[in-house]
């Protein structure tokens, strides 16, 4: 396939996300357009007039009202649900899951966190916006004082003072067979003293000898499974300096697995002492609006295998990590007209991650790297086919720095029409560096200046 034929493909996909789901309501799973706009011209039957049918949401109708149920921290006559915990919203969230969905509304106030809210299908959950906060209670951690088999269901605590039924836990221990690190959410719902029974049976095996310990932390919003999901118009405060740190793999603010469907909008995730907003296995994932500031890891996470995410007019500044991380395998995604300022690095792309636009950014002041193509284990693991245009790349790393950097054995990269400037003294600075195994990396039209060196070329021949 050549590269204008690749172009081509890519800006398929862009158009298609152009025309998504989500624009008010609940995300409507897409299908070909004519038969959801009845074409008189297509070959195939039409459905000029659809109607609800048992088991059939393909072409469901679009309905004026749905369910909606609204929650408040404090009483008034406007909530059917009054709770400022996380208690009371997943008992919205779940009488709406049982008659098919609709919205959950939360009232202006704060709701106080002690445990995830778990989203459900056809859901949308919406706030007052900057007037509906959710954080996090602070994090209480111990180690485990008795060995919990693979099997078992119960835990026995050291110092159970901090934890409570009802309580969001994660619990972690080094593989005793393996070495590596096990880590297990879990949700404690009875208690006999310092001994707690689990919400699932354990399925890793959590002895002395690996260190086991058990710790009061969860995502705020926590999604699995779940499809056509709509959240916006709220806050999420991760409490940062009050809780132990959890890896954007198994949490942040807003964190989902294997989800489809989905919309973040006009959403604050801030002070998490992990991830902003991580998705994992998830597909046509839309970000926007939104807001992710102070995070101790990644602003924005598209994690593992996620295919034709955007990430379009949003915040990513001081994350202590990187401002949005390309995880592994992410595919045929945008990220666009976002201000991604402050951060340790900006943008990370790597392992597997093909077929992406990185377009019409502000990309300043981040500690190491503006934009980061890395290494990884080789060809078969690097960035192909990438593009990244009409960016604006300033002030990025230290006084050795480089604003682009393109490493490893990547192949078949665009950087085109980018503005890559450095407004502070030249120093040791590179503008665009190419590592020496790198192929097919197309420059065209970047305006760049106030480099030492302007572009460094490490390839021979």
């Amino acid at each position: 396939m050549t590269i204008r034929q690749r172009d081509r493909q890519l800006t398929g996909v862009l158009q298609l996300s152009r025309r998504r789901f989500l624009h008010t309501g609940i995300a409507a799973t897409m299908y070909p357009a004519a038969i959801a706009s009845g074409d008189p011209t297509a070959s195939e039957p039409q459905v000029a007039e659809p109607r609800a049918t048992s088991g059939d949401v393909r072409c469901e109708p679009s309905w004026e009202k749905r369910l909606t149920i609204r929650v408040s921290p404090t009483p008034t006559s406007d909530a059917d649900l009054v709770g400022a915990n996380e208690r009371a919203i997943q008992a919205a969230v779940d009488y709406a899951a049982r008659r098919g969905g609709g919205t959950v509304h939360l009232l202006p106030g704060v709701f106080r966190l002690r445990n995830a809210v778990y989203l459900a299908d056809r859901l949308r959950l919406t706030g007052s916006g900057e007037k509906t906060v959710l954080i996090k209670e602070p994090s209480s951690a111990s180690p485990l004082i008795a060995d919990s088999d693979w099997y078992d269901q119960e835990i026995t605590l050291a110092d159970a003072a901090g934890f409570r039924v009802g309580d969001g836990v994660v619990l972690e221990t080094t593989n005793p067979h393996n070495g590596g690190h096990d880590v297990v959410k879990r949700t404690l719902v009875a208690r006999s003293g310092n001994r707690f029974k689990l919400d699932r049976g354990l399925r890793k095996n959590f002895w002395l000898s690996g260190k086991s310990k058990a710790s009061t932390l969860f995502p705020l919003l926590s999604g699995d499974g779940v499809r056509q999901i709509v959240i916006e118009n709220l806050v999420l405060d991760g409490n940062r300096e009050a809780n132990d740190n959890l890896n954007g793999n198994y949490g942040g603010c807003i964190f989902l697995q294997d989800c489809r469907d989905i919309a973040i909008r006009d959403v604050t995730a801030r002070n998490y002492n992990g991830d902003g907003i991580s998705w994992q296995i998830c597909h046509d994932v839309i970000v926007e609006r939104c807001q992710s500031i102070g995070n101790a890891d990644l602003g924005l996470h598209p994690g593992s295998g996620s295919q034709r995410s955007v990430v379009r007019n949003n915040l990513v500044r001081d994350n202590g990590n990187i401002g949005v991380f390309f995880c592994w395998g992410v595919r045929y995604g945008v990220c666009e007209k976002n201000r991604i300022e402050a951060n340790g690095t900006g943008v990370s792309i790597g392992h597997r991650d093909t077929h992406n636009l990185i377009r019409d950014n502000d990309i300043v002041d981040n500690r190491r790297v503006g934009v980061l193509f890395r290494p990884e284990r080789g060809r078969a693991f690097a960035p192909h086919h990438n593009r990244l245009e009409q960016n604006r790349i300033r002030d990025n790393g230290p006084a050795d720095g480089v604003a682009v950097d393109v490493q490893g054995e990547v192949e078949d990269v665009r950087i085109v029409g980018n503005q890559i400037e450095e407004t502070r003294q030249p120093m040791q600075r590179v503008g665009i560096r190419i590592g020496p195994k790198t192929k097919d990396i197309y420059l065209a039209d970047n305006r760049i200046s106030g480099f030492a060196t302007m572009v460094d070329d490490q390839r021979t021949g």
